[in-house]
This record gives structure tokens, sequence and C-alpha cells, in this order.
């Protein structure tokens, strides 16, 4: 089978997506990455073809430039400025282009990043199957449990459940460029589609999230299709970080990070900063990503080790707590490894993760609006003192070490695709006779 796969060009997708593919590729299939330039790194990275396209509109250093924008930003501000500033360009180039390669390169079938929205346009419109990957997590819509954007606890309520319908009708509203593109491009290919229904053109085949389904909140009507799997990732596959290893020493480890995105907010550096520089039976590895410089975050605890990029996954196999701004993907790898965390949940799915991170009692969470140094001290000192919370990270860590997500999602791929192709030629047979 040979097998499209289509993301968000950001390393927070682009790390599970090409885990996967890479795990479909080992399995016979001959895989595909499509992607703007700045894409090709992760793809060679882990050992897939990559086809380019929009070299034209996002030449190579273009999406670093793009969403840099956001680095400062928080909150519901995040998710409104990339919905209507920068994501409906990129979703314009993608529906330009992509039915080209896809035609060129011959794939019979596409993965496509959930959150790349309206990019099924394109094999619908070329009759190919395709299936849906949430990276990032999940968005409910049916309004049962808070939708992702905010980190309102699970409450069935009726005030619960009226404030995620408010929040649900605040994320729709600034979809509303994207819907526009998305649009245009049907009427131009002539799909027709029913713009009223969220799910008009979300997989029939399969829907699978890398979250597992003992993190998620319960009580969500998913259709059929729906498919919860596990963390999409390995050891493999990422491209080398070089680490100051001999400076680590043998007391406990508090690793954080705030990701690669939104991670330009020079005050959570500085209230980490103060809040680790009491603990002296800690050592502390804060990675600050290329929108810090670390010689403007004053002066530096002599526990910590202040790098620009760390290998995450590494250093979680020695921590004892995770400081984290509840990316999904630094969320599980924490889990997969039994480490509790405190997170400071910045923007886009972030504060969904964090509720849930707090839901099931695996660690802690503070808004940035009311973040200070004594309070995120308080917490780190809660979690590293409580085994409570150990007990649970411990608890997911069996959780994702069994249900091995990788290949749960690849299992349900083939299955969905090869399910299709027998349909299609029963069709084709009933035609013919």
């Amino acid at each position: 089978m040979k097998i499209g796969f289509v993301s968000m060009p950001l390393s927070g997708h682009l790390n599970p997506m090409t885990a996967l593919a890479r795990r479909l590729q080992s399995r016979g299939n001959e895989v595909v990455f499509f992607g703007v330039p700045d894409v090709e790194p992760f793809a060679r990275a882990a050992g897939l073809d990559f086809v380019p396209y929009g070299e034209r509109e996002y030449p190579v250093g273009s999406i670093e430039k793009v969403y840099s924008s956001v680095a400062q930003l928080h909150g519901f501000e995040v998710v409104r400025h990339s919905c209507e500033d920068l994501n409906p360009d990129l979703t314009r180039v993608t529906l330009d282009y992509l039915a080209e390669k896809l035609a060129t390169t011959g794939v019979e079938v596409l993965v496509i990043d959930t959150i790349h929205f309206f990019i099924e346009l394109v094999p619908l419109s070329m009759s190919i199957p395709y299936v849906h990957i949430w990276n990032v997590l999940h968005l409910d819509f049916s309004g049962a449990t808070p939708p992702s954007l905010f980190s309102s606890p699970l409450d069935t309520s009726p005030e619960g459940l009226n404030r995620n319908a408010e929040n649900l009708h605040k994320m729709g509203a600034i979809l509303g460029p994207l819907a526009e593109v998305a649009r245009t491009y049907a009427e131009k290919v002539g799909l027709e589609i029913d713009w009223n229904d969220p799910a008009a053109t979300v997989s029939k085949l399969a829907v699978i999230t890398q979250t597992p389904k003992e993190f998620d909140f319960p009580g969500i009507p998913w259709p059929a299709q729906f498919h919860y799997a596990g963390p999409f990732h390995d050891d493999d596959g990422r491209e080398p970080v070089l680490f100051p290893w001999d400076k680590l020493t043998d007391k406990p480890l508090i690793y954080a990070s705030l990701g690669t995105l939104v991670n330009g907010l020079y005050d959570v550096y500085t209230h980490i900063l103060e809040a680790v520089a009491p603990l002296e039976d800690v050592q502390v590895v804060l990675s600050v990503g290329k929108n810090i410089h670390p010689e403007s975050l004053g002066p530096i605890p002599s526990n910590t080790i202040v790098v620009r990029s760390a290998p995450q996954i590494e250093l979680l196999k020695r921590a004892a707590l995770c400081i984290t701004h509840a990316g999904l993907n630094t969320t599980l790898e924490s889990l997969a490894h039994g480490v509790p965390m405190v997170a400071i949940p910045i923007g886009y799915d972030q504060p969904g993760v964090a509720a849930r991170i707090a839901h099931h009692g695996a660690g802690e969470f503070i808004e940035v609006d009311e973040l200070t140094t004594d309070r995120l001290r308080g917490l780190i000192e809660k979690v590293l003192q409580d085994p409570s919370y150990c007990e649970r990270a411990g608890y997911f860590q069996k959780v994702i070490s069994k249900t091995r997500g990788l290949d749960v999602a690849a299992d349900i791929i083939e299955e969905a695709f090869q399910n299709y192709e027998t349909a299609e030629l029963a069709d084709r047979s009933l035609t013919t006779r």
C-alpha cells in the first residue's frame, strides 16, 4: 500500500506523525510524507521519502518566522491568532498544490493531521480514502466535556454543560477564515459540503487519537470510527540533540520545558528559576527553546542547567518531576516514563491536557495569569513530596506500555484502508454484472 502523510509543519505534530509513518513503513508499506520545505528534516530524520510543495510561498525557514508571532501570546488569543491570521494561508497553499503531488506520486491512501483543518477536501475531490489523526488533544464537539482549548474541569451539571456549549461557540467563531478558504476550494473542485455539520468532512473510515482512553475525560459520545490509541513516540527517528551529560549529578532531576512554539514568555521562565533556586536537594534542566535568550533570564541558580534544546525523552528517563506547558507530546512522554508533572498551560490544547493531568492525579497545574514564584514552588514541593502523584504517573506508565499506541494506530489504519478496498472491489463487481 502506498500511504501519503500530511501534517501541520510544527514539531509537536511532526514528531508523532513521522513516528507513525515510520511504523507503517516498517510493516512493508510505501510511505511518502508531503509538506512545505521545513518539514523535510523531520521526514529525513525518520527515514521517510519526502515530497515538498509550496516552495515559493514557504521557503526554508518560513514556518519558524511565521509562527514566532505566537511565542509571547497565551490563552485563547493563541488559538484566535493562529486560526484567523496564520493558518488560512497555509491551508490555501496546501489545497492549491497537494492534489498534483498526490497524483504524480501515485499515493493510494492518505493519513491527515486533523488539526490541519479541511485538507481532506483534496482526497475527497480525488476519491482517495483518508483517515484522520489527532496528534494534539482531540476536540469534543458534542459538549459533553469541556473543549480541550479550555482548562475547565469535568462538570456534568447544567451549569457545566452550558459552559461547554459557550466555549464551543467561542471556538467555532474563530474558524471563519479557515472555513472560507475551504468553501472556495470546494466550489472550485465541485464538492458539495454541508457546512452546518462540523463532522461533514471528517473521515468515515477512522479517526485516531494518540491520547490513551484512560487519560481522557469519560462520557464522550464518539462515533464508531473514533479510536483511542496511545502515544506515537519511540526512541528513534529524531534529530540528535547535544547535551552536557557530564554536568548531571545524582540528585533527583526536574526537567522543565515549555515546548517549541508558545514558549516566549520570559516571566514564566523567571518564576521557574526563582521557584527552584532554594531547592538544594534537586537538580534542574530548563530547556528554553529558540524564542528566549538565556542571558536575559538573569542569574541562573547553581542547581540549574539552562539549554536551548534538550534530549527530552532521555532526560525524562531520569526525571523525578516534569515542569511542562502541558503539550500533549511532553505530557504523554512524561507519563510513559512514570514522571508526575506541574503544568503551566500556555495555549492551544494545553489547558485541556492540564485539566486531565489534575483530574487523574498525575500532577497539578496553575494558570499563567495566576502564576507566582511562591505558588509554583508550592506545587513543585507538593508533587515531589506526595507519593500519590508518582503512583498515578506510574499507573499511566503501565497503561501506555501495555497499549503500544503506534501499533494500535497502525493496525487501525491498515484495517480501515483494506476494508475500504474490499468494499470498493465489491461495489465494482456488482456494477459490472
